[in-house]
This record gives C-alpha cells, structure tokens and sequence, in this order.
C-alpha cells in the first residue's frame, strides 16, 4: 500500500472498486447461468471455471473492500485475522491468482485440443487442470500473505515482513516474469498458431464451394472459432489490464526504497480490478451459446422471434 496514504484518494477508490465488485457479481452470475442453461459448463470446462473464479473474485472484492470502508477495529485475535484476510486483500487474491492460471491453461488446452488433436486432454485431466489452478492460486495467496503481513500497534501492515532483501527481490521477479511475461508469450503462441490453423482451414472450405459451408464440419469450425474470439479477447484484455499494475509491482520489489504516487497506484489497480467484471461482457457479446441464451431472456427478442416465424 502507498506510504501516508490520503483518506480522502483512498476512500472514494474503495467505493469504486466495490461498485466494480458489484458489477462483476452480477455479470458474472448471469454468464455461468447462461453456460449451465446452454449445457456448455461440462463441454469447456475450464471456461466455466474461469467464470466461477471470476465470481468468487467479484465477491471477495466487495468483501475485502467494503471491510477497508468499515474501518474494523483491529483488536485482539479478530483484529489480527481480519488484517491477515481481509485488509491485507489475501481473501481476494486468491481468487485472482487462481483465476490466472487457470486463464493459461485454457489457452494451452484450446492449443493441444486444435492444433495438436490430442486425446489426452479428456475429462480426468481437465478436472486435474481446474483443481491445479485452485490449490497453487489459492497456496501462493496465502503462503505470501500470511508470511509478509502483522498487525502493529493496531495497523495492519500488509507485504512488509519479507524474511530478507533477497527473498523480495526473488518473488517480484518471479511473479512479474511468469504471471506476465509467460503469460503473455503462451497467448500469443498458442493463439497465434490456432488463428493461422483456423484461417487454413477456413481457405480449404471455401474451395469445397456453398455445399461444405452447410455441412457439419462448418457448424464445427463456427463453433470452435466462436470460442476461440472470446478467449483472445479475454487473454488480449488481461495483458492490457494487468500491465500498469504488474510494472507496479515488479518497481516496488526491486527498489526497496521507491516512494509509490497515490493517484497513480490506485489508477493501476483500479484497471487490473476492472478485468474481473468486464470478462463477462465480452462471454455475452462473443461466445454464442452464452448468447443465445442470454438474447432469450428479453422478452422483445422472443416476440420478434416469434413473429418473424409467424
């Protein structure tokens, strides 16, 4: 958190990041009703769970910053876990973190899954892939947090007691090199070679003339493609979102000595917040299962429909 922080900067930033977590809450609700509705939570599996890490996300942000804007008295043991859980953000964090890797590996899966054909990737290994992206999420969270926070004199002091220099030099690094710069290498990777295997199999399909784009492999290729435009979306929106806040962060690991602008801290953190609620928007407006369902609950699409086939 910035040194001396200013009441007034950080008080109308609470209420903005819950107002964000209230949104997110919401919109992501709607879009996992609309994949259990399309049947499409057991079909992309790790998509659902992006979702469902990106709800939890959304519920702990208003929790753990509408705990800051109560301003809970730190006394005795329950002031002491509220600083090592909720004011220290631990309990939204892991959410997050796990919400990242899982966000890699749906990029690796759609990549195995397209451009290799591997049937390795069957249910047991999906469901060991969601698992694997709650427990490290969730373990990296709080083995940092709870090793780095104490409450002092009744102030919690969040990712300061790191056991040496060396230690916090390591984990800036470490977590600005893999959870931005693989990331970011793997989306572009892995998309890179699906976009340039869907666009080959686009031109084969257009050779074969009007009768192939009525078939059922074209139903397939629309599918796949549909699914594929929103996670680059989503992938391209992490990287842009998360920027400014992860350069943040990797500054403030390696020089222990650099004195954090406010306004400039909350800007960061308040963009990489925004990537929680705005996923859902790009699932309703991309992903086509998602779509239809959710274009059938207004009632004006049903009647038009409806009059349409009259």
């Amino acid at each position: 958190m910035p040194s001396s922080p200013s009441r007034g900067i950080a008080y109308y930033f609470e209420i903005a990041v819950v107002l964000i977590g209230v949104v997110g809450t919401a919109a992501n609700a709607l879009i996992l009703y609309a994949m259990v509705a399309s049947k499409q939570h057991g079909k992309q599996m790790l998509i659902f769970n992006q979702n469902v890490l990106d709800l939890a996300s959304s519920i702990f942000l208003v929790i753990a910053y509408g705990a800051k804007l109560c301003s809970i008295p730190l006394t005795a043991s329950a002031g002491y876990w509220s600083c090592m859980w909720l004011l220290s953000e631990n309990v939204l964090w892991c959410p997050i973190l796990a919400a990242k890797l899982n966000l890699m590996l749906v990029t690796i899966e759609r990549y195995i899954k397209l451009v290799h054909y591997k049937t390795i990737l069957r249910k047991p290994v999906i469901h060991l892939a969601v698992a694997f992206s709650w427990i490290a999420g969730f373990a990296l969270s709080i083995g940092i947090a709870l090793s780095t926070t104490d409450l002092v004199d009744g102030v919690c002091l969040s990712y300061v007691f790191w056991s040496s220099r060396a230690s916090q030099l390591a984990y800036g690094i470490f977590y600005f090199t893999f959870f931005y710069g693989v990331m970011l290498l793997t989306f572009v990777f892995c998309y890179g070679r699906i976009l340039a295997m869907i666009r080959g199999q686009a031109r084969t399909m257009a050779a074969h003339g009007a009768t192939a784009s009525n078939s059922q492999q074209s139903l397939a290729h629309r599918a796949q493609l549909s699914v594929i435009k929103t996670m680059v979306l989503v992938s391209a929106f992490y990287a842009v979102s998360d920027l400014p806040m992860q350069v943040y962060y990797l500054l403030l690991n390696v020089n222990a000595n650099m004195t954090i602008i406010e306004s400039g801290y909350y800007v960061s953190l308040f963009v990489s917040f925004l990537h929680i609620c705005t996923n859902p928007f790009i699932y309703a407006a991309k992903f086509d299962p998602v779509k239809r369902v959710l274009l059938s609950l207004i009632p004006c699409t049903e009647t038009g429909t409806a009059q349409q086939h009259g």
